[in-house]
């Protein structure tokens, strides 16, 4: 694989995918460097995300809510995904299942994705929430 050239953009789009926790989308990464860089464009951060995933430097945690969402950490670690604000979290202290992976016999697996789906604890907290403010207004 050939080296890419460094730029100001290129740079600041990977900075951005690196610092950032909440697993972006291209446009949040467009709109946070936008200020900043009046003559991005959507396009480039769009190639240049492209780029990155296929050198190895990003990793895609999947699509969400029709949007792809990326991960500046790529070493294998699972995701939550809540159905409810459509947050992506690191999942902590699970390590991906190798011992199925070992269990492959069609192929030579590269990679395994473990992603979990619900509703995170903040938005149970909301909704925990919600429902004790709607029960006491009934009350009333």
């Amino acid at each position: 694989m050939t080296a890419r050239k460094h730029s100001k953009k290129r740079d600041a789009i990977l900075d951005c995918i690196r610092s950032a926790s909440n697993h972006p989308t291209a446009e949040w990464v467009y709109a946070r460097l936008k200020p900043e860089i009046p003559d991005l464009s959507l396009g480039t951060v769009y190639r240049n995300l492209a780029a990155f995933k296929a050198e190895g430097v990003i990793a895609s945690v999947g699509t969400v809510d029709g949007m792809e969402r990326f991960d500046g950490f790529t070493h294998p670690h699972p995701h939550f995904v809540c159905t409810h604000c459509k947050a992506v979290l690191n999942v902590d202290g699970i390590d991906p299942p190798q011992e199925l992976a070992d269990r492959v016999t069609c192929g030579s697996v590269r990679d395994c994705v473990l992603t979990f789906y619900g509703i995170c604890n903040q938005c149970v907290s909301v909704d925990a929430e919600n429902n004790s403010n709607l029960l006491m207004e009934e009350q009333v």
